[in-house]
């Protein structure tokens, strides 16, 4: 029950985080390239927990592993925020939030050798959640795409290795070695960014802005990445304290962070409509409250079965 708290708890606060990237991405840091070598940039501040930890030095396969995971992280978040450049976000959204618990799944049942798998029971719960997230951030009047599917199943694929490793490293690791050890390879991964793009990247970094805008911009970031951490910690614990089979529903429960960041932005829209702008109407609130009414069933159903 306590790995389900913290995932629930970790998506509420990566809503909030969410709706900020999204201001900033439309308008102060508006490059996906720019925007992930920031966020990569910052796990480098994970090796100050070094000495308040117990870290240890494991094999060279755990360390791989750990690194591999930080890194598959930021290029699927790569590939996600191209595709919100790129297309509507109707389109990748729903796309990515309905396959990556789904590719979760069929990679812990493959690397298990079909030894881990849910609890029938809980099936049906896993099914509610997906189903429900896939809902919430549906629109029937935009189509997809081939092009729009490809860039999904590429970010999906690359997130849901990304939790399948990084579970495999908590198994035989310490949560906070490990969390260390998988920042350190998110933070390559920014460096692999700085090598690709370099120029691009540093034109957007050092481009003249109003010094006021910049440090408005800066101190939102900041703030920002720094819920994002405290989310990010929380959302990792859930993965470390959740059995094996479990890990795609830490993925499925992401239709929480959509409902709650529905919530906020209907409100904002209102308060702030030129920021944010949210499609209200008769038939929108019907699917969405039936999108929210299934994932609190879906929920429900497995806070009773754990």
């Amino acid at each position: 029950m306590l790995w389900l708290i913290a995932a629930v708890s970790a998506y509420l606060i990566l809503a909030v985080v969410s709706l900020t990237d999204k201001w900033l991405l439309v308008g102060p840091i508006p490059s996906p390239k720019t925007y992930i070598f920031y966020i990569g940039t910052l796990q480098i501040f994970a090796l100050f927990l070094i000495p308040l930890t117990g870290f240890v030095i494991p094999g060279p396969f755990q360390i791989f592993l750990a690194l591999a995971s930080g890194a598959l992280f930021v290029f699927g978040l790569y590939w996600f925020f191209k595709g919100l450049h790129l297309f509507e976000p109707s389109r990748i959204v729903p796309a990515v939030g309905g396959l990556v618990p789904i590719f979760s799944f069929l990679f812990i049942f493959i690397f298990s050798g079909g030894q881990e798998a849910i609890a029938l029971k809980d099936f049906l719960a896993f099914l509610l959640l997906v189903a429900g997230s896939v809902l919430l951030t549906w629109e029937r009047s935009q189509k997809l795409s081939w092009a729009s599917i490809k860039i999904s199943l590429i970010a999906a694929v690359l997130i849901a290795l990304s939790f399948v490793s990084a579970k495999y490293v908590y198994l035989e690791q310490t949560f906070w070695s490990g969390f260390i050890w998988i920042k350190a390879g998110s933070f390559l991964a920014s460096m692999f960014f700085l090598f690709l793009f370099g120029k691009e990247i540093l034109a957007e970094v050092f481009k003249k802005k109003e010094a006021v805008a910049r440090k408005k911009t800066t101190v939102v970031f900041l703030l920002n990445q720094g819920a994002g951490a405290g989310g990010n910690i929380l959302q990792n614990w859930a993965i470390a304290l959740a059995p094996l089979a479990y890990v795609a529903f830490i993925n499925a429960l992401q239709g929480v962070q959509y409902a709650f960041l529905l919530i906020l932005t209907i409100f904002f829209s209102l308060k702030l409509p030129r920021l944010f702008k949210e499609e209200i109407s008769r038939e929108i609130i019907f699917q969405k409250v039936i999108a929210i009414l299934i994932i609190g069933g879906g929920l429900a159903i497995l806070a009773l079965n754990l």
